[in-house]
C-alpha cells in the first residue's frame, strides 16, 4: 500500500534496525503506536496519526496481553476498514525492550507497559514518597525490560537533606545514575536532556503526582500533559495521566508517559542486577542453594551481622524473590507452594494439624 509521506518517523524513534525489518512485509506500511485505549490504538505513520486495531487473525494467535501491541511498538499496518476507517495491525516488529508488571487486582498475568525504550526514568519525589523499597521494585522491572534505568528525584529545591538521600540510594542502586532535579529552579534538567536524542526513546514511571507530567511539559517546552501535585504530607497523588502515550520532543527524542502506579506487583524482574551486592555475597555461601535465612556458612547473613548489609535490604530481596517464585502458577500450585514453604509438604502440614488438635484436646 502506498501512502503519501508527510512525517519522518525518525522523529518518532525510528532506527535503521526497525526500518530494515519493515521491508520484509510487502503490502504493509510501518507505524509506531502512540496511544492505547483497551483494544483500540493510535499510531503515527508517514501519512500522519491514525486509529488502528489488530486484525482478527492477530487476535486469534495472541495468548496474553504481552502478545498485543503496546505504546512504543513499531507495527505493520494494512489498509483501513471500509466501515470504521481504522487501519489494521498485522505485525509487531521485534522488540528491543519491553517494560511489564503484573496486572493489578490479583491477576497472575503480565501487563505490558511500553516497548522499545532505551532509558527508563524512575521518578520519586523528595518528600514522603521517598521510599528505598519502592525503588528496588521499580529497578527489578526496569533491569528486566532490557532498558537502562535512571533514578530521577523531583522537587530537589524543597529537600533539606539531599546528600543523605543520594547516599541511601547509592547503597540500594549501585551503578544507577541518580539525577536530582527541580522544574522550578531548572536544576538537573540538563542531565535528563542528555538522554534525549534522535532515535532515542525514554519512559517516565513512578507513583501518581511525583511530577512526571510536569517534567515532560518542561522538556517539551509547552503544556502537552495535564498535571497535579502530590500531597506534601504523604505520598498520595492523583492520576493525571489516564493512559500511556508517546510524544515526540521538539529537540529530538521520544518520551513515553505512563499513569502513576500505586500498586506495583512483579510479573518478572531481574533480582540479580537489582540486588547485585547480595548476589555477589551469595556466591561465597557454603551451600549453592542457600536461602540466606539460617544456613551455616551463609556469607549474606554474615554481612548483615557485620553491618555491611542492611537487614531491610535483605528482607526486601527475600520478599521480591518469593513474589517472583509464585509467578506462572495456578491456584492449586500456589496453595501447594505455600504449604511447602510453611510446613515442608502436605504430610508435614497434616502432622502439624494433628499435633495441634492433640494439644487442644488435652
Amino acid at each position: 500500500m502506498n501512502t503519501p509521506t508527510n512525517i519522518d518517523l525518525k522523529l518518532y524513534g525510528l532506527t535503521d534496525r526497525f526500518a530494515q525489518e519493515a521491508t520484509l512485509y510487502d503490502g504493509l506500511f510501518l507505524a509506531r503506536v502512540t496511544e492505547q485505549h483497551r483494544e483500540r490504538y493510535k499510531a503515527v505513520c508517514g501519512a500522519g496519526e491514525l486509529a488502528a486495531k489488530v486484525s482478527g487473525r492477530f487476535a486469534y494467535g495472541a495468548t496474553d496481553a504481552a502478545d498485543y501491541p503496546v505504546v512504543g511498538d513499531f507495527v505493520m499496518l494494512g489498509s483501513t476498514d471500509a466501515g470504521g476507517g481504522e487501519a489494521v495491525i498485522h505485525r509487531i516488529l521485534r522488540r528491543k525492550s519491553l517494560l511489564s508488571r503484573k496486572a493489578a487486582g490479583g491477576s497472575s498475568l503480565p501487563q505490558p507497559i511500553a516497548a522499545n525504550i532505551d532509558t527508563i526514568f524512575i521518578c520519586m519525589s523528595l518528600n514522603a514518597n521517598f521510599n528505598l523499597r519502592r525503588i528496588e521494585r521499580y529497578l527489578a522491572i526496569a533491569w528486566d525490560s532490557m532498558a537502562t534505568p535512571v533514578i530521577v528525584l523531583t522537587k530537589a529545591d524543597l529537600c533539606a537533606d539531599l546528600p543523605q538521600k543520594i547516599a541511601q540510594l547509592a547503597a540500594v542502586a549501585p551503578g544507577v545514575e541518580v539525577v536530582a532535579c527541580s522544574v522550578q529552579s531548572g536544576e538537573g534538567l540538563a542531565d535528563i536532556e542528555r538522554y534525549l536524542a534522535p532515535g532515542r526513546t525514554v519512559a517516565f514511571i513512578g507513583s501518581s503526582g511525583v511530577g512526571k507530567s510536569t517534567l515532560i511539559n518542561k522538556l517539551a517546552g509547552r503544556e502537552v500533559l495535564a498535571t497535579a501535585e502530590i500531597r506534601e504530607d504523604d505520598d498520595r497523588g492523583r492520576h493525571t495521566t489516564s493512559h500511556r502515550q508517546l510524544l515526540a520532543l521538539p529537540g529530538g527524542g521520544v518520551v513515553i508517559d505512563t499513569p502513576g502506579m500505586r500498586e506495583l506487583s512483579l510479573y518478572t524482574g531481574d533480582l540479580e542486577k537489582t540486588f547485585e551486592d547480595i548476589d555477589t555475597l551469595a556466591k561465597e555461601c557454603r551451600y549453592r542453594d542457600c536461602t540466606h535465612t539460617a544456613e551455616p556458612g551463609c556469607r549474606v547473613l554474615q554481612a548483615v551481622a557485620e553491618g555491611g548489609l542492611a537487614p531491610e535490604r535483605l528482607d526486601s530481596y527475600r520478599k521480591l524473590r518469593l513474589e517472583l517464585s509464585y509467578e506462572g502458577m495456578n491456584f492449586r500450585q500456589l496453595e501447594n507452594e505455600k504449604i511447602r514453604r510453611m510446613f515442608g509438604g502436605k504430610g508435614e502440614m497434616k502432622q502439624a494439624m494433628d499435633y495441634a488438635k492433640h494439644k487442644r484436646g488435652k
